[in-house]
């Protein structure tokens, strides 16, 4: 025999009470939460659709196509110089990026632990500079890079070089500060100690200084590739060869004119794979990136 309790208006409010609390404090950052994926997602799986779809048009790109294949990108290949540009990209951010950073870890240590005449009138100068972009100077290099390719040709127009030397004078003003307020947070013990015992400036910097900022290394390497291998303006400037250019130039010239309907596919598909090294580097470099962002902001 089989008994049937009914729930009294009492319990019904209890739970109703109890369930408006739970979403009251917790329950409605579950709703931001996904609100938040899904804004996320949306444009990583509108782009797949996009490189997916066999039409490879923008008109009719679906966010679940109909059908689905690696069309556009054998096409991206065979109709373009993706492989080239992508092998420039990678060797301009990868150079620029560890050239950058152990130059600025060098001037950071210098900084920090020694004292020299002009050394506050050099740090207030980086950061006075940094104030002013890059680009304000763009007719004044453009006139240099322009004697420079007449006598060496080497690192002039439509080289990696060139863009090698103009990343490398952009980014050593922030690096060193960043990194400067990570050597002051380091004792100055280290340092004496090490000298105690014989050791010179070069080996305190190498063999004890650089192992214990390796978070702010990680950090900075990670900050100067993104922003390398993403830059635009200065790189659509100097590259203008068709085999010399980078990926955002190479992909920029896809979407010209009437061809941006056309070439959407392909687009969407270089996209992807332009996103392969930087996941890449994030992921080799993650466990580093909390500690180093935080660290530095101790001492100034």
């Amino acid at each position: 025999m089989t008994t049937h309790v009914e729930a009294s208006p009492g319990n019904r409010t209890a739970a109703r009470g109890s369930t408006g609390r739970w979403f009251a404090q917790v329950g409605w950052r579950h709703v931001v939460g996904v609100l938040a994926v899904a804004f996320s997602l949306f444009p990583i799986l509108f782009v797949l659709s996009a490189a997916l779809n066999p039409l490879g048009t923008l008109s009719s790109t679906e966010l679940l196509p109909t059908g689905a294949s690696f069309e556009n990108f054998t096409n991206l290949f065979d109709k373009t110089a993706f492989g080239h540009w992508f092998l420039n990209s990678l060797l301009i951010a990868g150079v620029s990026s560890f050239a950058s950073v152990f130059l600025s870890a060098l001037a950071a240590y210098a900084f920090s632990r020694m004292r020299f005449r002009g050394r506050r009138v050099g740090l207030l100068s980086l950061l006075l500079i940094q104030m002013f972009p890059q680009f304000l100077a763009i007719v004044a290099i453009f006139l240099i890079f322009g004697t420079i390719t007449d006598l060496w040709p080497v690192i002039g127009f439509n080289t990696p070089w060139s863009l090698l030397l103009l990343y490398l004078g952009g980014a050593l003003g922030v690096n060193t500060w960043l990194m400067k307020g990570f050597f002051d947070t380091l004792p100055r013990e280290l340092d004496e100690s090490a000298t105690m015992d014989g050791a010179s400036h070069a080996q305190v910097f190498f063999r004890i200084m650089l192992p214990l900022v390796a978070p702010i290394l990680a950090v900075t390497a990670l900050l100067a590739f993104i922003g390398t291998i993403n830059e635009f303006l200065m790189a659509n400037v100097f590259l203008t060869d068709t085999d010399s250019k980078t990926l955002a130039v190479g992909m920029y010239g896809m979407l010209q004119g009437n061809e941006r309907n056309a070439n959407f596919g392909i687009f969407s598909a270089a996209t992807l794979l332009t996103a392969i090294p930087t996941v890449l580097v994030f992921q080799l470099l993650q466990r580093y990136i909390v500690s180093g962002l935080t660290a530095g902001a101790v001492k100034g």
